[in-house]
């Protein structure tokens, strides 16, 4: 698993034989927050997630179904993921986490036909981040900021 990330809600998913992407929603589990300092936004995606799992269940019009004058509408159905992390279960669902290169299937486009385009991971700086960041360094990133004299504008704005 090195260096991959976990997918959670809000990841981005394109099939092979859809135009455009979708919103991956979970439906297994409410428990296991990622990558998210309220623990309210970002479920772990795991691969008992199946079934209409996104927020629009289409990736548009479907190359596998061609009709006259075009294409059917793509139904997403994932029936099955792989490439999921073994080592990490959640309990319930009973689920493997999914990484950023894990696929599905689907009935009509067949294995491994959706793929993950982003994780939904955001990093999310918190208070204690920016008190142990490097002033030094930070002062080149962000020349704006004077990382130097930031918390103790913190300080003074929560006296007020």
């Amino acid at each position: 698993m090195s260096l991959k990330e976990k997918v959670v809600q809000g990841a981005t998913c394109m099939c092979n034989f859809g135009t455009t992407p979708d919103t991956l929603k979970v439906l297994t589990q409410t428990k296991y927050y990622l990558n998210d300092h309220e623990g309210k936004k970002k479920l772990a995606a795991t691969h008992k997630d199946i079934g209409a799992t996104f927020e629009k269940n289409t990736f548009g019009p479907c190359k596998k179904q061609p009709i006259p004058g075009g294409f059917k509408p793509c139904q997403a159905i994932i029936t099955e993921w792989c490439g999921y992390y073994e080592k990490e279960k959640y309990s319930p669902p009973d689920g493997y986490i999914l990484l950023e290169d894990s696929k599905a299937t689907c009935p009509i486009g067949g294995k491994d036909c959706i793929k993950i385009i982003k994780t939904g991971q955001i990093g999310e700086p918190t208070k204690k981040n920016l008190q142990n960041a490097d002033s030094d360094l930070q002062s080149h990133v962000n020349p704006v900021v004077d990382m130097k004299n930031y918390d103790k504008k913190l300080e003074n704005k929560s006296e007020i």
